[in-house]
């Protein structure tokens, strides 16, 4: 058997694997609990040679094959959770419920069904074991993270040596990449609560006024990340919310809301966050006589992919599709991805594929959590081939 099997036996798998997929987006769910999704999943594993378990905290699905011949476990992700907004595509398949597959995560869990049929039907060849990884809470819920609480990562007996997700994304349709390293930013958030004593606005000098200390804090912060930060490992700050509340409009309210959303790429520049914030922000309101409370909460780390790992899929990439369909990423992507949690235990890789449409003009072309996003489900041939081969190849190694 070469690689090349996968892709042709994968073709052949397509139309099923379409249909899964369109059933999953005309009926998408949210967050942790995805009761519909799961048992959709379930269904479509059915009769494969594997070990099937559900979460106790999500509807997660964990399914482990175990190959014939003796090797390490690797570890496949597809996430499956949707996003609270309303398709526009028009699709024929478009979800009707208020949620949507706005990021491509239906089409990630048919792949990963895929890569599971892929491989089961040559468990025999297979040295090792493969974990195949259904999460659900991608969006904002850490639903990897509590799948790795939940045992996710001694599933067989052993850690994995390695893990690998694919995630698609708008663009030429076909092209896989990814680059050791950085991949994807580690996602933070600040919530900041600036207190004094409020009044009528025309005696300003009677009050404690937190309305110019928080226009303070946020030019502070600003400063903050261009003068304490490499330039070559980057923090973005965005404010993206204050709040005075509902006050009158001569009224100088008692307190301000700001709220942040942080990225960083690396673990230097989440500490420099975590001393610094406090001390701007606590300096600022000690400067205007205020008392101010704050909160930042790590959602997601850096998403790193192992330089070795990285290689060795971009290899099987190559050999399975030609170099033409790989390209290596310049640069990281500001976005978070809850991957990072896994590749924080586990050495691998995560890599993109794009999927528009062939005939879309760029123009045309949504993002990721567009309500317009359109994805080209007959990728999904190519998607579980490559898993299956990036898992095959390397339980070989």
């Amino acid at each position: 058997m070469t690689i090349a099997d996968f892709a042709s036996d994968a073709q052949a798998m397509l139309p099923e694997l379409i249909d899964l997929r369109r059933a999953l987006h005309a009926d998408p769910e949210l967050g942790l609990d995805l009761p519909r999704t799961q048992q959709k999943v379930l269904a479509a594993l059915e009769g494969l040679p594997l070990e099937i378990s559900t979460g106790t905290r999500t509807s997660s699905v964990t399914a482990v094959l175990r190959g014939a011949l003796p090797g390490p476990t690797v570890l496949l992700r597809g996430d499956m959770d949707a996003l609270p907004v309303n398709e526009e595509t028009g699709l024929n398949f478009a979800s009707a419920n208020g949620n949507m597959h706005a990021c491509g995560h239906d089409l990630h869990t048919a792949g990963l069904v895929g890569a599971a049929k892929l491989l089961s039907a040559r468990v025999n060849e297979l040295h090792g074991s493969v974990i195949f990884m259904f999460q659900p809470g991608e969006e904002g819920h850490g639903g990897a993270k509590i799948m790795i609480e939940e045992g996710l990562l001694n599933a067989t007996g052993e850690r994995p040596v390695a893990a690998y997700a694919i995630h698609v994304a708008p663009g030429p349709r076909g092209i896989f990449g990814t680059r050791g390293g950085p991949v994807a930013a580690g996602s933070n958030q600040l919530t900041v609560n600036l207190h004094g004593r409020g009044g009528h606005g025309s005696q300003p000098h009677l009050t404690l006024d937190p309305v110019p200390a928080a226009a303070e804090v946020v030019l502070a912060l600003q400063s903050f990340v261009t003068r304490r930060f490499n330039a070559f490992d980057p923090v973005v700050l965005s404010i993206t919310r204050m709040n005075t509340g509902d006050g009158a409009i001569n009224v100088i309210p008692e307190s301000v809301e700001i709220a942040a959303t942080i990225r960083n790429m690396s673990h230097a520049s989440l500490d420099i966050l975590k001393e610094g914030l406090p001390r701007i922000i606590n300096g600022v309101a000690a400067a205007h006589d205020l008392a101010a409370d704050l909160s930042f909460e790590t959602m997601y780390p850096v998403t790193v992919n192992d330089a070795t790992e990285t290689d060795g899929a971009l290899e099987t990439l190559r050999g399975l599709y030609g170099e033409q369909r790989v390209a290596i990423m310049p640069s990281p992507m500001m976005g978070s991805e809850d991957f990072a949690f896994v590749l924080d235990e586990v050495p691998g890789t995560f890599i993109g594929l794009m999927t528009s449409p062939a005939e879309m003009t760029a123009e045309k072309i949504e993002w990721n959590h567009s309500p317009r996003v359109i994805f080209d489900d007959t990728i999904l041939g190519d998607q579980a081939a490559a898993l299956a081969a990036i898992a095959f190849e390397r339980t070989a190694r």
